[in-house]
């Protein structure tokens, strides 16, 4: 008796494990993503089959709450609505959009109703104590409003300094809000900071809260990767460099400084860069702050800068980020550059770069010679070979873990803001980039460029071809599981 109770149980179980793996076989195939990450997901669920129906069940599918899915369709149209307005506005927005630039600003414009905007001001800021030092001091000149927005906010250094000139601001009556994203800065949420700053009157929101219970209605490796600051609707910050002081973040990492820029920016993008901020706000709280601005533009006459920003993210314009990409490198004529920490790209960039090298283009890929990710590195590894025999540059950076993050062409127009170029920032986390469309900045950019690449060694092919079995072993492993990360 008891034999057959085991048996029956044993049939139960198979029929039942059976029925999960052809359920999740059935989704996979029904999903129509890219044959490469379908693949890699299929392979995985047979290869383990109960660890990777499990890890397909938790990672396989953008799932961000039925509560944002819904503020998000019914906040499309106020948000749009209120942007035309605004736009309407503006004074001396004639101008002719670059031919490169063109496609780009168009694709932008139809899928998230951005304008690109003239007149605006900016400046590049590359030292981390000028970046804090610059931040704290329209802070401590606040009058109605700063609103802030990060993946990692990590305690010390100048960043108490920051956390100081903001909780004055905030006893002065000036209205401060922070966004900060529940991974990155998980340390911070567990820190002393977050009650000091409530209690000085401080709205601090922790973006995609992870949880247990969380895991069976939403996705837990959804990012908030944005890097965002807007004082008084008068000035802004975007970049790669999170809330940190370098001299005090992960130190015994092994892999050096952080290296970052982040860039100030004034004129007619601001309140556009301000209604992205009230946009995440509105996601994760429920809370519209839409109709708050009262702007009165300000032009910088000395400056014609072209500015358009680029939100994407889970439900944000569907592939725009990866679509402007591909376009950046298709227009690019005489000198390509590409700066990310991060450098696990999909088959179509990988096409795009060996496309533009076989033509002529001077393509640079600058990256960080030792990373904090192994199982990225070793992922990107594993495209070196075919980018190298195109004729691709790599040039891999030794004066610390370079974190920039943009994409130059030509002295033309360039993408820069918060994307790595990896998956992970195409699909699944929100993001932010600004197009930038001016000469004058581009020649600014360029020698940002010409000054990594100093502290940069290039990598031969002959050299690369040399490396041991052993790693040619992992890099290739990884690429197979390279659509998945």
């Amino acid at each position: 008796m008891n034999d057959y109770i085991y048996t029956l149980i044993g049939w139960l179980l198979f029929a039942a494990h059976t029925s999960l793996v052809l359920g999740v076989t059935f989704r996979v195939i029904m999903k129509r993503r890219p044959v490469g990450v379908s693949l890699a997901w299929l392979a995985l669920i047979y290869a383990i089959p109960v660890l990777g129906v499990a890890t397909y069940i938790l990672f396989g599918e953008v799932r961000l709450g039925r509560k944002r899915a819904e503020r998000a369709r019914a906040m499309y149209r106020p948000h749009a609505d209120w942007i035309n307005v605004l736009v309407a506005r503006f004074p001396g927005q004639q101008f002719e959009v670059n031919d490169q630039v063109r496609p780009i600003y168009e694709l932008v414009k139809a899928r998230f109703n951005m304008p690109m905007l003239s007149g605006n001001g900016m400046a590049l800021l590359q030292q981390p104590q000028d970046i804090l030092g610059a931040i704290i001091e329209d802070i401590e000149r606040a009058r109605s409003s700063c609103y802030m927005e990060f993946y990692i906010w990590h305690a010390g250094g100048m960043a108490d300094e920051v956390a100081h000139a903001l909780m004055a601001a905030s006893r002065r009556g000036v209205d401060c809000r922070l966004l900060l994203d529940s991974v990155g800065s998980a340390d911070f949420f567990r820190s002393r900071w977050p009650r000091r700053m409530q209690e000085a009157g401080i709205k601090v929101v922790e973006v995609l809260p992870v949880g247990a219970f969380r895991v069976l209605f939403e996705r837990q490796d959804l990012r908030m990767h944005r890097k965002l600051v807007v004082i008084d609707d008068d000035v802004a910050y975007t970049g790669s460099m999170n809330l940190v002081d370098p001299a005090c973040f992960k130190q015994n990492a092994g892999v050096g400084q952080w290296v970052d820029i982040m860039l100030r920016i004034r004129g007619p993008i601001v309140p556009i860069i301000w209604s992205l901020f009230v946009w995440d706000w509105e996601m994760e709280t429920g809370e519209r702050l839409l109709e708050q601005l009262e702007y009165h533009p300000i032009r910088c006459l000395d400056n014609q800068l072209k500015l358009q920003l680029l939100p994407s993210g889970p439900f944000m314009g569907g592939d725009a980020i990866s679509q402007s990409l591909l376009c950046a490198v298709y227009q690019a004529r005489r000198r390509l550059v590409l700066i990310t920490p991060y450098f696990v790209p999909d088959d179509p960039l990988v096409a795009a770069l060996c496309s533009a090298a076989d033509r002529g283009v001077e393509v640079q890929l600058v990256l960080p010679e030792k990373n904090n990710s192994r199982m990225v590195n070793h992922a990107c590894n594993a495209f070196f070979d075919e980018l190298l025999r195109a004729g691709v540059e790599i040039h891999l950076y030794s004066a610390g873990l370079l974190h920039t993050k943009c994409v130059l062409v030509d002295h033309q127009f360039g993408l820069v803001g918060t994307v790595n170029l990896d998956k992970r920032s195409f699909w699944l986390n929100f993001e932010m980039t600004l197009l930038i469309d001016d000469g004058r900045a581009m020649g600014e950019l360029l020698q940002l460029a010409d000054g990594y690449l100093a502290d940069a060694r290039p990598l031969s092919w002959m050299e690369w071809r040399k490396r041991p079995l052993r790693k040619r072993l992992l890099e290739n492993l990884f690429y197979l599981l390279s659509p998945l990360l």
